[in-house]
């Protein structure tokens, strides 16, 4: 089978798309035939940036990158139960780890799967992993209804899942883009929308009972100051928080984390339900064939996707 190796970090020409045995499906596996690749910003962050890419799949080179796909359950391994030859899964595969998704197959743990609701295609079932387990990761659990909600970067992977999510727990969502992307976000089912670039929502925020930070840095900064009392807020791009910020959580009982997503199955089948019934709609803004993945990773890498690239197999 073909599959794309990374040798060493770098530019997106180092990952190279090479003849490779099938992977072996042991216990509790199912071999799947992939459809649909997504690509995140950790994905570009990974392949160029040799202390996180082995953080997140250790040491040993070469690499296969990628964690989400979608496809068709092709071999079932022992004491798996719930997928049968033929199924059509989707899911963000060993997170942190070895998700090897950058392939024609993947052996991918059973319990990190789910079955791809009817009508919805692979392409959106792909797009609907990683970022949007982030997204329900984050919210569940800190976020309820009347919540005043702020979330960064609306239009991007985990920020246009993140809005829908909210309003779903019953959360008044203000989000933050680019004004282009203002009418994308407000039908997503945003409230308010700030333009980053003609306005500093720290100028015109308060009583924020939650902020979704994806930028960190700066943005974090002033994202605590708006804060109500006691608020919470999760950054995702770094657990180290500058002192400011973590002065003032402390001085105001603020509650401000990192997380870093996990793959699991019972959440992924939540997904699939909102799917389902179509309270959450993936928007895949570009796609690629297999062979231009590279130009899938530049294309995530200038920060300029509209909610999700996808690589289709």
């Amino acid at each position: 089978m073909k599959a794309y190796l990374l040798n060493e970090v770098g530019g997106a020409e180092n990952l190279v798309l090479s003849d490779i045995d099938k992977p072996e499906v042991k216990a509790g596996e199912v071999l799947v035939e992939t459809k649909a690749i997504s690509i995140n910003p950790v994905d570009y962050k990974a392949r160029a940036i040799e202390g996180l890419l082995s953080m997140l799949m250790g040491e040993e080179r070469p690499v296969i990158l990628g964690w989400d796909i979608a496809g068709v359950v092709a071999e079932v391994g022992e004491d798996v139960t719930d997928f049968a030859d033929g199924d059509k899964v989707f899911g963000m595969v060993n997170f942190p780890g070895l998700g090897n998704a950058y392939a024609e197959q993947v052996a991918a743990p059973a319990v990190h799967l789910t079955k791809m609701p009817k009508g919805v295609s692979f392409e959106d079932a792909a797009a609907t992993t990683l970022a949007a387990l982030t997204a329900l990761q984050v919210l569940t659990g800190r976020v309820k209804s009347g919540d005043r909600v702020l979330i960064h970067a609306g239009s991007g992977g985990v920020g246009h899942f993140a809005i829908q999510i909210a309003k779903q727990m019953g959360a008044h969502v203000i989000t933050t883009s680019s004004a282009k992307n203002k009418d994308f976000c407000m039908a997503l089912g945003a409230d308010e929308h700030i333009d980053y670039r003609e306005q500093q929502f720290e100028d015109v925020l308060t009583d924020i009972d939650f902020v979704l930070d994806g930028m960190g840095g700066e943005t974090l900064t002033k994202s605590v100051k708006v804060l109500k009392n006691g608020g919470g807020a999760v950054s995702l791009p770094a657990p180290d928080f500058p002192e400011e910020v973590t002065a003032e959580a402390e001085a105001r009982n603020l509650n401000v984390e990192f997380i870093l997503v996990q793959s699991n199955g019972d959440d992924m089948k939540q997904l699939a339900g909102m799917l389902e019934n179509g309270t959450l709609k993936p928007h895949v803004s570009v796609t690629f064939p297999f062979d231009k993945l590279q130009d899938a990773h530049l294309q995530v890498e200038s920060g300029r996707t509209i909610g999700k690239a996808v690589v289709t197999v």
